[in-house]
């Protein structure tokens, strides 16, 4: 079944497995001023839509100006791959902008199992579409239009006479008021008539409008006219007028804080009102027009009585109270979606290219899949591809400096990342190089080389890669961060299939087809056992904790299914932040495993480390370290030395060691994990140089120079066989190496040394037209340890 809501825009995408379900996908179009109207975006989401049905499509471009031109030989790809029909509908087309231009691929020739429905307003319907097979929706009859009438009359008890019956039904035979909107706002007027007047007076007056528009305004003045007071009635027209002019809307907080005079009880009157009678919905936690006849009728009643500035009066208001919260550092998506187009409709050039500088802005945008708008404000303020994407690294660049704090460093790479896909999105590959490079040396330093940001990381870069045609560095990068997807999250999980498929996507392109048969079906199994796990993080949360209890209701007895199911509570509320009810859990499956399984059961230490990374985050360092070690030393005796898990706990425990100064103890753990390294991947692997690097960070602080000097130059001669000569891991090694033998007075080495770090830091730099800062290395090995962020330990989830 399909369900197309009368004159609310929505875009449908239909595949045949939908249809046997009877469970379409859809997302609102928006009102023509309406940025969700814009024809760019309706490709993208539907191009979205349509890869949930085939993941192994390569997405499009995100640039408006190709994404129309490509988007129908994408979908002659798709269709060639798709087994079955693919029936796309788009409803109440002619509110998109320049529809007939835009959409322009619905007349050429269509892929032969790909159908096109459109609803469309006849009088606004372009001659070529004219031509289709056409279904004319008739209006309604006089008996289809009393039988609503009375229908609605009769819920709300009341009662008309013969005679105003018949006069409904002559008066609802024109063009103009048979359609199903106007009979369903008069229906509307006459249930309200207990608190308006006289039923033939309400009637009479209906009778005056000829069209939805005129029926509108009497709506908006019997509303009005119902209020006590006159305060009541003047904020009633400031609550439609600030509507009226706003980009998407207003929520109800923001009329609360804009109008400290408007009570809550006031307000919740008002809206039950106009709710009532058609005039306000509310979507999304925001207030809008239902339809487009209501904001038409309050630009008539009210907009153009007030006078030609009334529009930049109110914009003004929502200017001021958008850019007071943005003043205190507070970016919301609601701010991001009003103010720069407010900027764009005063035509403020200066304070729209001020707004789009503030990188938050511009990374909420970019993120939400809002890219052609945040195109076109760049356009409207006269600065092209490249003039922007040095803007941004210049503003990136002061905020790098002001950042302090794991959290802005976290932040920052975020930055870096966002700054990335959109220079890649923008066809700016080598632009684009840096700043996803710089990401992935903060995710590294900040987070530990091993954190699943950094496989995110890994990834991206990749793909510009792939895009450059340079494959050789793409796979090397989409391998190291399948392999840290795998050892954090297991190898049933959607990040792994993620990786999986970049990287069989990588080998079709070499037409290297067996290892990408391998791929795909490791990838396929992975899907088909994820697809059985329903629900949201929370909505999982709150199942498994009903389904615990009821369990520990009905056997009132321990097992070792009943503490795992606790440890994953566990970690699904640390996840959330709630770190009491984590703890809670946490804790009770903890003592179950020692009651079921004993206390030296690998599961137990599994329960020991994830209290400890909760006690870490609580700041509560010593309790922390105390789990972790009981946790290593279960491990230690109970797993294999190279283990993932004994490699975990080990990685976790140094770096609390390091955080709190036990620094003999740090490179105890750091060398034991070096030993595991080099069993797991081979003694060449980059991620051997990374934990030798590590240690002699530590032996650096312990003065012990003669140990570190090795350590440094084994990893350097690793990352140049394995990542190149010129890679920025080599420069930041090179760096360290420098100052290591300054400190040991070799200052002639280290001048050399330090030469070749600058080089590379040069060259890394150079496709940018910039000179990006430097700060801490790539790999963790700063040997100031004091500005390095604090790891930010993650929990462990067992998979069965």
């Amino acid at each position: 079944m399909i369900w197309c809501l009368p004159l609310h825009p929505y875009l449908h995408c239909l595949c045949q497995e939908d249809l046997a379900r009877g469970n379409p996908c859809c997302s609102p179009n928006g009102r023509p001023l309406s940025t969700s109207s814009e024809p760019a975006l309706i490709i993208k989401r539907l191009t979205v839509k349509l890869l949930q049905h085939s993941w192994s499509m390569s997405a499009l471009t995100l640039d408006p100006s190709k994404l129309l031109e490509e988007f129908p030989r994408w979908l002659e790809k798709l269709s060639a791959r798709h087994q079955g029909s693919i029936i796309i509908i788009i409803d109440s087309i002619d509110q998109i902008e320049q529809a007939e231009r835009h959409m322009k691929w619905l007349i050429d020739p269509l892929p032969v199992n790909v159908r096109v429905i459109v609803s469309v307003n006849v009088e606004t319907c372009p001659q070529a579409w004219r031509l289709w097979p056409t279904l004319h929706l008739d209006p309604l009859s006089p008996k289809d239009v009393i039988a609503l009438i009375t229908a609605e009359c009769h819920h709300a008890d009341v009662k008309l006479t013969r005679e105003q019956v018949k006069r409904l039904e002559k008066h609802c035979r024109s063009a103009t008021t048979c359609n199903a909107l106007y009979v369903t706002l008069l229906a509307k007027m006459l249930t309200c008539v207990k608190g308006l007047g006289d039923v033939d007076v309400i009637v009479q007056q209906c009778f005056e409008c000829q069209d939805t528009v005129s029926l509108y305004r009497l709506v908006l003045q019997s509303v009005q006219q119902a209020l006590h007071t006159d305060g009541a009635k003047q904020l009633m027209q400031e609550m439609l007028c600030l509507i009226y002019v706003s980009h998407n809307g207003v929520s109800e907080g923001e009329l609360l804080q804009i109008y400290p005079e408007l009570l809550w009880p006031t307000l919740s009157s008002l809206l039950r009102s106009l709710q009532s009678t058609c005039v306000l919905a509310q979507s999304c936690g925001l207030l809008n027009f239902q339809h487009l006849q209501a904001l038409d009728a309050v630009r008539l009643e009210y907009m153009e009585k007030k006078g030609q500035d009334s529009v930049t009066v109110y914009r003004e208001k929502l200017v001021q109270y958008f850019s007071h919260q943005m003043s205190q550092g507070r970016v919301t998506w609601r701010g991001v979606d009003e103010l720069p187009w407010l900027f764009l409709q005063q035509g403020d050039k200066t304070k729209l290219h001020g707004c789009l500088l503030n990188l938050f802005v511009s990374q909420n945008l970019y993120k939400r899949g809002h890219f052609a708008e945040l195109l076109s404000y760049w356009q409207y303020v006269g600065m092209d591809k490249n003039s922007m994407a040095a803007a941004y690294f210049e503003s990136l660049k002061q905020y790098e400096r002001s950042c302090e704090g794991e959290d802005m460093i976290v932040r920052l790479a975020d930055l870096y990342e966002t700054l990335g896909r959109f220079l890649k999105d923008l066809g700016l590959l080598s632009q684009a190089v840096a700043p996803l490079q710089r990401s992935l040396e903060i995710r590294e330093s900040a987070l530990d080389p091993d954190h699943p940001n950094v496989a995110q990381s890994l990834h991206q870069l990749a793909s510009v890669y792939v895009q450059w045609k340079k494959f050789g560095n793409a796979e090397q990068l989409y391998k190291q961060a399948l392999e840290i997807s795998e050892n954090a999250h297991g190898p049933v999980h959607p990040r792994v299939a993620q990786q999986l498929d970049a990287l069989a996507m990588l080998y079709q392109k070499q037409n290297k087809y067996e290892q990408v048969e391998s791929l795909r079906k490791r990838s396929m199994k992975i899907r088909q056992k994820m697809s059985k796990q329903k629900g949201s993080m929370h909505g999982f949360a709150i199942l498994r904790r009903r389904v615990l209890q009821l369990e520990e209701l009905s056997l009132r007895a321990e097992s070792a299914d009943t503490a795992h199911t606790l440890n994953e509570l566990g970690v699904l509320y640390y996840l959330q932040n709630n770190l009491e009810t984590a703890e809670m859990f946490l804790r009770r499956s903890l003592e179950m495993r020692e009651r079921t399984v004993g206390r030296e059961h690998p599961d137990c230490a599994q329960s020991l480390n994830n209290l400890a990374a909760l006690h870490n985050e609580r700041g509560e360092q010593e309790k922390a370290e105390e789990l972790y070690e009981r946790a290593l030393e279960i491990r230690c005796r109970a797993l294999a030395p190279d283990h993932p898990s004994v490699a975990y706990t080990v990685k976790h425990l140094a770096l609390l060691y390091k955080k709190r100064g036990k620094l003999e103890q740090a490179a105890a753990l750091c060398q034991l994990a070096v030993e595991i390294r080099q069993k797991s991947f081979g003694p060449k692997h980059p991620s051997v140089a990374t934990a030798l690097v590590n240690l002699a960070v530590l032996y650096c602080q312990l003065k012990k120079h003669t140990k570190a000097l090795p350590l440094y130059e084994r990893a350097l001669k690793i990352y140049e066989d394995s990542l190149g000569r010129c890679h920025p891991r080599v420069g930041e090694t090179l760096k360290n190496l420098a100052l290591l033998s300054y400190e040991e007075a070799n200052f002639e080495k280290a001048a050399e040394l330090y030469k070749r770090a600058m080089d590379i830091k040069e060259a890394e730099v150079s496709g940018t037209g910039g000179k990006a800062l430097s700060r801490h290395s790539s790999s963790g090995d700063a040997l100031s340890l004091k500005n390095t962020a604090a790891v930010n330990p993650s929990l462990e989830l067992a998979f069965r």
